[in-house]
């Protein structure tokens, strides 16, 4: 287990990678706990929003209590068949934090932030709250 940690510690992992994956092409009747099923077998899982509106359906959302878990099940579930279909696993792409924080460090209009930050929530997929500032 140690050797594990000391292994995880000097591994650098780009930017995109999170604890959120989002996952596309579900079939519609699959339920939460078969959802722990195929996700829960590369780590311990926080969460799983299953979409179940007709705009949301056949999408969820898995948060893994770590990020090395998460990069594992994003390796080797996306094309991974579930009932005829094929999934598509992405990282979260919630990145407003990142943005706000990285448009608030130079000199610039007072607008730009608000511009980047509707820029990457106009990406985000239509069922996700994403943050108002103003």
């Amino acid at each position: 287990m140690e050797m594990q940690a000391a292994k995880r510690a000097n591994i650098r992992l780009p930017p995109k990678v999170n604890r959120i994956l989002y996952i596309r092409n579900l079939p519609y009747k699959i339920t939460v706990e078969e959802m722990y099923d195929i996700f829960g077998k590369y780590g311990s899982i926080c969460q799983i929003r299953v979409g179940n509106t007709p705009e949301t359906g056949g999408r969820a959302d898995a948060v893994y209590e770590d990020i090395f878990d998460a990069k594992n099940a994003c390796d080797h579930l996306s094309r991974f068949n579930v009932c005829n279909r094929y999934l598509v696993v992405y990282y979260n792409a919630n990145q407003a934090f990142f943005t706000l924080k990285t448009s608030m460090q130079g000199p610039q209009s007072p607008f730009s932030s608000k511009l980047k930050l509707n820029a990457v929530n106009s990406r985000l997929s239509p069922r996700m709250t994403c943050l108002k500032l103003f």
